[in-house]
């Protein structure tokens, strides 16, 4: 029976709204879960359910009626989803996806810094694979779609641009090119999956709209906004300094510079070959990445 009702853990969120947007447009029935003390809004058509995020009894009769639950919590939350897991099974929840979006955390797809960084993300699919196996009408889909461009470009200088200030701050020689995929992209992509209940079943899929390198993100916004951006440059090494400086004090927001090196250094091919992404498999298709840039700049005169 295909899926029709729908929570999701963060809706107001950035990934959460777009996510919502697009569940209500294919006719799924959304309910948003959110912390007690949530002022949070929501589109209409939205059911809002308030349950203690810490507690698997609340969560699960939050959960309860739901055929699926998506995790699209703030990053610095995301690690901690097995009470969530334990909530959905004791609810008859059918289909998990857990907040996974960036990288594939599936052994073997990442090392050092960004591994342990992600650990507990991994530790996640892990114990969803193992009630998948004990609970047969329990299922779950992983989307790994990695670094969001448009979020990325708007927050964080995540891409070493900072559009209000008109600079870039250009890593090694700028070519390093990056799997991306814009908001809408990752809505969509959700929306299909969920389409395909029996198809993307214990599945770890990924999913990439455009791969970018550094020069080619200040070419087009320059273009597209017609400004001049000030270009200076740093080198990897550089920036994993600080990344290393920052963890060892704490400092979540170390994670902006690991995204930094792991994806935009000279030397690191992260480029997600066409047979090992699940677009044409799920219908989606690719907006023009001189599109995407257009909507970003608009977004920042607006």
């Amino acid at each position: 029976m295909p899926f029709k009702t729908v929570a999701v853990v963060g809706a107001a969120g950035s990934l959460g709204r777009p996510i919502v947007q697009a569940l209500l447009a294919a006719g799924f029935k959304v309910t948003a879960v959110a912390r007690e003390s949530s002022t949070s809004t929501y589109p209409e058509g939205v059911e809002v359910r308030k349950a203690d995020l810490r507690s698997v009894e609340s969560l699960t009769k939050a959960f309860a009626g739901q055929d699926v639950v998506i995790m699209t919590p703030p990053n610095t939350e995301s690690g901690n989803q097995i009470l969530f897991v334990d909530a959905a099974v004791a609810a008859g929840v059918k289909r998990f996806l857990p907040a996974e979006w960036g990288h594939n955390t599936r052994p073997g797809k990442l090392s050092g810094p960004m591994a342990d960084m992600l650990s507990d993300k991994t530790k996640t699919v892990d114990y969803l694979i193992e009630q998948a196996k004990q609970h047969p009408n329990f299922t779950w889909t992983g989307i790994a779609t990695r670094m969001f461009l448009d979020w990325c470009l708007a927050n964080y200088n995540i891409f070493g641009i900072n559009f209000p200030a008109k600079t870039a701050m250009i890593i090694d020689s700028g070519n390093a090119l990056t799997p991306t995929s814009s908001l809408p992209f990752v809505a969509q992509s959700v929306v299909a999956v969920l389409q395909r209940e029996g198809q993307t079943a214990n599945r770890y899929i990924d999913v990439v709209e455009h791969h970018v390198s550094q020069n080619q993100l200040v070419r087009l916004i320059e273009e597209e906004a017609a400004v001049k951006l000030a270009v200076t440059h740093t080198t990897s090494k550089e920036v994993a300094r600080i990344r290393d400086e920052k963890m060892a004090k704490g400092d979540w927001t170390a994670f902006i510079e690991e995204l930094q090196v792991f994806g935009l250094s000279d030397g690191v091919d992260r480029w997600v070959k066409e047979e090992e992404i699940a677009n044409a498999e799920l219908g989606l298709q690719a907006r023009d990445i001189r599109e995407i840039i257009r909507e970003f700049v608009k977004s920042q005169s607006a």
